[in-house]
């Protein structure tokens, strides 16, 4: 059996920003990396990685590789790591050093025990209506999280919401697939194309008993 891997929005992510909450993510997956910073606590070597806590820092990699990007030393002519914000942790210095230890094993870049999850792809607002109270909830979703998942985004503002059944236009929706599969179609291109705002017309989801 398939296990689905769990969806984050970037504004999940970004709210992960300090060296005792630090979240990342870079190549389209999420890590949570305050395991590592704990670990190594002190090390100035952390400094890059705190400083960008909460951001997607893709472009430290190279998307072939999935390694650290590289370039060549113009004096030695020696294959090395490209820091741009500095060298960080698990990253060799550029010329032999005594105090050097290589012995951690997996770098934590390609270490998947940090990873948590998959970063969206694309993200959408729905708005998300409860026809017993007409209180209405617009949440940010993912747009490959199926009707379940996005169900369980809306717990704690309904926490009865999985008695519920959920409707579009007054069809029942299947929870175990996207809103796109069940025919509720993105509208962000055709609001960025018109130039609207997309909040002022949000389509709507019901849930009623």
């Amino acid at each position: 059996m398939t296990i689905r891997p769990k969806y984050f929005t970037p504004n999940e992510v970004s709210i992960h920003n300090t060296a005792k909450d630090l979240w990342v993510s870079f190549l389209g997956k999420v890590y949570d990396l305050t395991p590592h910073i704990e670990t190594h606590s002190g090390d100035p070597l952390l400094k890059p990685i705190i400083d960008a806590a909460g951001q997607d820092i893709s472009h430290w990699f190279d998307p072939k590789t999935k390694d650290i990007k590289k370039f060549v030393d113009p004096i030695t002519g020696c294959l090395l790591y490209f820091a741009q914000h500095g060298r960080f942790s698990n990253v060799p210095p550029r010329c032999p050093s005594s105090d050097w230890a290589n012995d951690f094993g997996i770098p934590w870049w390609k270490d998947e025990k940090y990873c948590i999850g998959v970063l969206s792809k694309k993200t959408r607002f729905i708005k998300i209506i409860n026809a017993l109270t007409l209180q209405n909830q617009i949440i940010e979703v993912c747009s490959e999280e199926t009707m379940k998942e996005i169900l369980n985004r809306y717990l704690k503002y309904n926490a009865h919401a999985e008695s519920y059944t959920w409707k579009y236009e007054c069809n029942v929706l299947d929870m175990d697939k996207t809103l796109t599969e069940n025919g509720i179609v993105d509208d962000d291109p055709d609001f960025y194309t018109l130039r609207m705002r997309d909040d002022q017309y949000l389509q709507s989801v019901r849930s009623s008993l």
